[in-house]
């Protein structure tokens, strides 16, 4: 599926010390956990964040995606100098499996031994002396496939195809050596949530690994309940905040915002003729971001009162991608039957339309072609809500305001 992705790489000069020169890295593996900076579980934007304090490693980063259907295949950040890569749920955006595809470029320490790199080959033999004993692992024959597993981690050992017999059935023990004197030596290596007790493999096997729980009070994604032309409700943290509150509500419900910025002149004001303002680059309204929420707020700059909302998906593909933690917004209006329908970060735009009726034709938003690899978006406006819409039919943004 890989020439349906998008590949968009962070290329940095290189700045490699000694060490790296082969492209081999230290890294501590925690099994059930993580490897290095990178926890199970973390969101995409902390990976980033860990990329980008370490930029003489990790110098050359792959991000992946489904373009026309995002929600169908993980988000991956792949290291292919580093012979790894993080797959991310697509919904939620969260670490979910982490994968060493290629152990001659990534040396692992584990407790106070170093396994991997192309100095200590993970052979099989190498792998028991450092793991210990663990139960027969799985044979897949088709693939040609060797499956060990301990709690949260997994090793697969290639077996040429003249000795896939070694391994009668699916469960069986694998020889030390083959026939031929070779010994195995692991293709891949796979980190991920051992609680649930799945086992997590190559092919039909990765596909059981899943991020962990959050544990509870955790705040990422929490569902944001929208009442059109009223307020939102924060469903963990218990906050309501309508149109009209000021900064200090805000700060008191929300802290303090992560930056605040004054707005530009909307570019959509030039579809209304009768608008007098003239054509500034800034006007006084500001808005307060709280990147980790995944949303803005505009403040009137003369009344110092809420007049907007913007809530952001956060979907690879958008110029956005990786500003914002995604909003897990739920639009309700009074005018909506909740029971069967409500507006999320996973509806389509055709979905969309159903829910609210069809709007007629949209304006067409760009970010200036120059800068912004990834095309124009569309914004559709209904009576308090816009929607800003990415060429795969997925929302990018809404905007919230009273009409």
């Amino acid at each position: 599926m890989l020439h349906h992705h998008q590949q968009q790489q962070l290329q940095r000069p290189r700045r490699r010390c000694e060490g790296t020169a082969m492209g081999v890295i230290v890294l501590d593996l925690r099994p059930g956990n993580g490897i290095g900076p990178f926890s199970l579980g973390m969101p995409i934007c902390e990976a980033f964040a860990q990329i980008e304090q370490q930029p003489n490693i990790y110098d050359v980063v792959h991000v992946k995606h489904f373009d026309e259907e995002p929600l169908k295949l993980d988000i991956v950040l792949s290291f292919p100098d580093h012979g790894f890569h993080l797959r991310f749920d697509p919904w939620s955006q969260r670490l979910r499996l982490i994968e060493i595809f290629d152990v001659k470029r990534l040396q692992m320490r584990y407790a106070t031994s170093l396994i991997g790199g192309s100095s200590n080959l993970a052979t099989f033999v190498a792998v028991y002396a450092l793991f210990g004993p663990t139960f027969p692992g799985i044979c897949d024959k088709d693939r040609g496939v060797y499956t060990l597993f301990y709690p949260g981690l997994s090793f697969a050992f290639p077996i040429p195809s003249q000795y896939t017999d070694c391994c009668h059935d699916r469960e069986a023990e694998l020889p030390l050596e083959f026939p031929d004197g070779t010994t195995p030596v692991t293709c891949r290596v796979s980190i991920y949530d051992g609680s649930a007790d799945k086992k997590v493999g190559v092919g039909s096997l990765m596909h059981k690994a899943s991020a962990p729980p959050l544990l509870p009070g955790n705040l990422y994604m929490e569902e944001v309940h929208v009442k059109l032309g009223e307020e939102l409700y924060f469903s963990i943290g218990g906050q309501h905040i309508p149109f009209g509150a000021s900064p200090q509500d805000v700060w008191t419900e929300l802290g303090h915002p992560c930056g605040i910025h004054q707005k530009q002149v909307d570019q959509m004001v030039i579809h209304s003729a009768s608008d007098p303002r003239p054509r500034t680059t800034l006007c006084g309204d500001y808005f307060y971001n709280y990147f980790t929420r995944g949303l803005d707020i505009l403040f009137d700059g003369q009344t110092h009162r809420i007049k907007k909302f913007v809530l952001h998906t956060n979907y690879p593909g958008h110029a956005d991608f990786n500003s914002y933690i995604k909003c897990n917004f739920v639009i309700q209006g009074s005018d909506l039957d909740y029971s069967k329908q409500s507006i999320t970060p996973s509806t389509k735009w055709d979905q969309v339309k159903e829910i609210l009726g069809d709007c007629g034709r949209a304006a067409i938003q760009t970010q200036g072609s120059t800068d912004n690899p990834f095309g124009s978006t569309f914004v559709y406006g209904y009576q308090n809500v816009a929607f800003e819409v990415m060429k795969n039919d997925y929302i990018a943004t809404v905007t919230l305001f009273q009409s």
